[in-house]
Formats: structure tokens, C-alpha cells, sequence
């Protein structure tokens, strides 16, 4: 018996025995979908929860803050039930196509557009993972790490 034989009587055991959830097959293959090779990764770098002034209705917000070399991405985000709304915007500021991606939303995700100075608003974000993607004019693309909404 060989190598090769040998791991797949290994393959086939698993499957037999401990297969693999359709779920979490699912999530790989989008995973790999979601990839972005040559986009700048912004990396959290603040992540603050703010409180209500005195005499203002409505929850705090929350106001994160993502870094990459030559890029900042400012976004707050408020609570509106099961959803949410990320308002925010890119340093230096720059156009850009806004994706948000999200494990249940479908593969193009929620899309808005960031204007000449920066600002961008997306509603109707559902709650749990998300990344958002800017692909800005000049070709080039800034990706952020996920966080929990």
C-alpha cells in the first residue's frame, strides 16, 4: 500500500464516520469566494462603544476605526433592531464602491457608494459577521477585518 492508497482509505474513513456538516462546507466555499489577493487589509485598531449625551433620545452608537498603510476607515454603527446602519468614512478621502459582505446575505452582499469626500451610509446591515470592501477609483482595494455587529 502507497501513500496515496493510504489516504484515501484515511478520506473515506472520515467520511463514513465523522463527515463534514453541508454548513460548514458551505461557509468554506464562500470563504473562498469572499477572497479579495491584491486589497490593502484594514485591521481594527479602535473599537469604542459610546454613550448617549444627556438629553439625546436613542441608543449610543459604536464607532470603530480600521488601519491600513496610507488608509483609515472611521464607521459607526447603529442599532436599529436586528439590523444595522454604518455610516462612516475613508482617510485620505476617495470615491469608492462600498460592499458589505455577510454570511447571510448573497454574494454581491449590501452595496453603496462612498462619495468624493469619503462618506458613505449602508442600512439595512444584518446583525453578526461582517467586512466591508472599498473599491476605490484609482483600481486599487481596501478590505477590513470582520467584526461582530
Amino acid at each position: 500500500m502507497n501513500d496515496d492508497e493510504l489516504m484515501s482509505g484515511v478520506r473515506d474513513a472520515f467520511e463514513i464516520l465523522d463527515p463534514v456538516p453541508a454548513d460548514v462546507l458551505a461557509a468554506a466555499r464562500a470563504s473562498i469566494a469572499w477572497r479579495t489577493p491584491s486589497a490593502a487589509l484594514a485591521e481594527l485598531v479602535r473599537d469604542r462603544t459610546g454613550r448617549a449625551a444627556a438629553g439625546v433620545r436613542g441608543p449610543a452608537g459604536r464607532t470603530l476605526t480600521f488601519a491600513c498603510p496610507g488608509s483609515t476607515v472611521e464607521i459607526e454603527v447603529a442599532e436599529h433592531g436586528r439590523h444595522r446602519e454604518i455610516t462612516g468614512r475613508l482617510v485620505p478621502s476617495s470615491a469608492a464602491d462600498v460592499q458589505v459582505r455577510h454570511r447571510d446575505l448573497p454574494p454581491g452582499g449590501i452595496t453603496a457608494r462612498a462619495e468624493p469626500a469619503g462618506l458613505f451610509c449602508v442600512p439595512g446591515v444584518p446583525q453578526g459577521l461582517v467586512s466591508l470592501v472599498f473599491r476605490l477609483e484609482d483600481g486599487s482595494s481596501i478590505v477590513t477585518s470582520w467584526i461582530r455587529l
